[in-house]
């Protein structure tokens, strides 16, 4: 029967019934599956006000696979106790029986049979006679019978719950099925036909289609949210647009010696095309030059031969701290000097062995701060307001060297997921060897600190391995579930 006839059929039982027909046993009239039937009616509820349905349970039990065949062969007790021949068998060939297990423990229990177990061929099984089997019936208390038939159909029997539905005839009842509009056209608001048609009520409840998007990676989540404590804290986003860098600005600007082995190949990536770079503002070039090799304002310098050559090449930059030597010497052209405070977030490159915490390429953020009579003090105050605002309250500084800071400090927090204190950041103060040959004040101090995104972005979202962050074994669902970034401030 198609779906559109057995709709039909139901309609027309439901109008010949007294007061409404059930589902089960209109199923088994029709001779179609109750759960089809179901189906129809569903589809009827759906027109408005067609029919009504009620949803009804009802009991019954059933034989089980056990109990059927207990009901067709006799139980397992009594085939054990029918199998048994007057001279005896022995237990061994009784147990190989289907029902040779079960039934013997039963039959004993029942004293329908005994065993001689010390019989020649092994112990033989007898039967112990219907009299003494009568006998243990007569004598077990009623209370115990009612136990033992509970047991005997619980073990042979299941009780199904059956549902069904009363279906009775709806407000808008009718034989013939008119299937709503789901859709106002022009065509009907220009014809007028929309007026003798029904429409299908619109559904305000109901949940749209999730519409396909873009995801944000978690390390664009947390840079959104480093950039917005930095404008917070009133700091200004330096231009970061360039990743290839003379080694001048990299290096040489920042009182970083030529010999220095973070400027060899395997620290390094060196461009090839062009490889060096020509346009430099000469008379700070000379003053850089001066104090690498001669010394000055109260340094010795570090005595060697500054080469314009090794300074030409052009590399991928290590650090965005370049980008910080331009702003800073674009400062210092300013007639008066005003106190500035500086961020960058941008990628840098090291010629990194990788691991679970290293990369070749990463994102460096750094922030500037240049005013008179700043210490290491305030250095310190800024970093712990500043990661306090990344939730990170777990900090320890250690003294380190750095080339163009003097003090410097290496930053470390408590990862939790490593269970051990990973570096997550560098800062010092700017020697003055860094700054005064751009032509700042003497009484002008510069501190600056930097520190990966990617570091921050483990810790936060509790991913040991920063491969699994960044580059090709990145999990996409990752980013699909990824939260958003809420900073505990």
């Amino acid at each position: 029967m198609s779906d559109a006839g057995l709709l039909e059929t139901l309609l027309r039982r439901i109008e010949a019934a007294d007061g409404g027909v059930d589902s089960l046993e209109t199923a088994s009239i029709l001779g179609v599956d109750h759960q089809v039937l179901v189906g129809a009616v569903k589809s009827l509820l759906a027109l408005e006000d067609l029919i009504s349905a009620e949803l009804r349970s009802s009991k019954h039990w059933e034989l089980s696979g056990e109990g059927t065949e207990i009901a067709e062969q006799g139980s397992h007790e009594a085939r054990v106790f029918s199998s048994i021949p007057p001279e005896g068998l022995p237990q061994s060939e009784l147990m190989k029986l289907s029902f040779g297990k079960i039934g013997f423990s039963k039959a004993m229990s029942n004293k329908w049979i005994k065993v001689d177990k010390t019989h020649e061929g092994g112990p033989r099984i007898f039967r112990s006679g219907a009299v003494e089997g009568l006998l243990w019936l007569l004598s077990t208390s009623q209370h115990e019978l009612w136990i033992i038939l509970e047991t005997a159909i619980q073990l042979t029997t299941m009780r199904w719950t059956v549902k069904s539905y009363w279906i009775t005839k709806g407000s808008c009842f009718s034989t013939t099925i008119t299937k709503p509009e789901t859709e106002l056209t022009p065509e009907m608001i220009a014809n007028g036909s929309w007026k003798e048609k029904k429409f299908k009520p619109y559904n305000f409840e109901a949940l749209g289609v999730a519409p396909d998007c873009g995801h944000l990676h978690p390390l664009m989540k947390v840079r959104t949210q480093f950039r917005q404590i930095f404008l917070e804290m009133g700091f200004t986003e330096m231009p970061t647009n360039n990743f290839i860098e003379s080694s001048f600005w990299n290096f040489d600007s920042l009182f970083q010696p030529q010999q220095h082995p973070a400027r060899d190949a395997h620290d390094t990536f060196f461009i090839s095309d062009p490889a060096l770079a020509h346009e430099f503002p000469l008379e700070y070039l000379e003053r850089v030059k001066k104090i690498h090799s001669e010394g000055g304002y109260g340094s010795q310098g570090y005595k060697y031969d500054w080469k314009i050559e090794e300074a030409q090449k052009n590399i991928l930059r290590t650090h965005t701290t370049a980008v910080s030597a331009r702003m800073l010497y674009k400062l210092a052209q300013q007639e008066k000097f005003t106190p500035v405070k500086y961020f960058s977030i941008d990628r840098v490159f090291r010629n990194e062995t990788l691991d679970a915490t290293h990369l070749a390429e990463f994102h460096q953020i750094e922030g500037v701060v240049a005013d008179r009579g700043l210490t290491l003090g305030d250095l310190m105050g800024i970093l712990h307001q500043f990661f306090t605002k990344l939730g990170i309250t777990k900090l320890r500084f250690k003294p380190a060297y750095n080339p163009y800071t003097e003090p410097s400090m290496e930053v470390f927090s408590y990862h939790e997921g490593l269970k051990k204190w990973v570096e997550v950041g560098n800062s010092g103060v700017f020697r003055p060897e860094m700054l005064l040959p751009m032509g700042l004040p003497e009484d002008v101090t510069v501190i600056a600190w930097g520190l990966s995104l990617e570091r921050p972005t483990m810790i936060k979202y509790g991913i040991n391995n920063i491969r699994e962050l960044v580059g090709h074994k990145v999990n996409l669902q990752m980013v699909y579930d990824g939260p958003i970034c809420r900073l505990e401030s």
